[in-house]
């Protein structure tokens, strides 16, 4: 299921305009996602507990069908307890949320979002004495020095399943989990009692993966100075890497905090 937002245009926004007028809320049928359709699907969000954000992704369009939000779902409230924890601008939490989780954590099977790593799959097998060379010359998508070889959604789930019968501890420690994509090599430093245990959050709901991605955060003195003074390519290289820039991630933040930020107020 596509994902909308403002300034989308379509036959398929006609038909969830359609939706929406027939639960009731203010909005014409024009084929174009327009700010009325963004009030009634913000609207709809608030009624349901979702993340208000006025973009209508599967959980949107899931409350609208059934008039409630699946428990494993983000709340709004969750969004900002987070923002509370680290002590930073709720805007910049809900900016991180859109950008960095594109609104889901879940695959449309239910199994949490993973993106499994081979370059730390090797250097989690040298960490605990298996050669991981053999396995390069074997499996190179699975076990390699540098990242790739990924295969993207669900199919990242078989990459995972290979590595699982190599080392399972070591399998989950090299794959990013759910809507933050925290590392599951990161379970004792965020104060999970195993990897297992981490992966056992991770699959619960979304709200601890937002639980992970805090933990993450509040770890790191500088990200969390860095998010609270919105310094927004600090942030992204904290959390994304170096190569942040080429997915334009701190422009992405940048214009997703000012989406979310409260208006400034005139001078008197």
């Amino acid at each position: 299921m596509k994902t909308h937002r403002l300034g989308d245009r379509g036959a398929d926004i006609g038909v969830f305009q359609s939706r929406l007028k027939r639960a009731g809320y203010t909005v014409d049928v024009t084929n174009a996602f327009d700010a009325a359709t963004e009030a009634a699907v913000m609207a709809l969000q608030t009624k349901t507990g979702l993340v208000v954000d006025g973009i209508a992704g599967p959980k949107t369009y899931s409350a609208l069908m059934t008039g409630r939000r699946d428990p494993k779902h983000l709340a709004d409230a969750d969004l900002v307890r987070a923002a509370e924890t680290l002590d930073v601008p709720l805007a910049s939490v809900r900016a991180v949320n859109e950008v960095e989780s594109h609104g889901a954590g879940y695959l449309l099977d239910g199994r949490p979002v993973i993106l499994f790593e081979r370059h730390v799959f090797y250097h989690r097998l040298k960490a605990i004495g298996i050669d991981p060379e053999p396995l390069v010359q074997k499996s190179p998508n699975i076990v390699y020095p540098t990242y790739g070889g990924y295969s993207g959604g669900a199919a990242e789930y078989t990459r995972l399943a290979s590595a699982e019968l190599i080392d399972p501890t070591a399998a989950y420690e090299s794959a990013s989990w759910g809507a933050f994509q925290v590392m599951g090599e990161n379970w004792k430093r965020l104060g999970y009692t195993s990897v297992v245990d981490f992966v056992s959050r991770m699959e619960s709901s979304e709200a601890d993966q937002l639980d992970a991605f805090v933990r993450y955060v509040a770890a790191d003195s500088g990200l969390v100075a860095a998010l609270k003074a919105r310094k927004w390519a600090a942030f992204a290289k904290g959390y994304n890497g170096a190569d942040f820039a080429r997915n334009l991630y701190d422009v992405k933040l940048a214009r997703a905090y000012d989406k979310y930020a409260p208006p400034a107020k005139a001078a008197a």
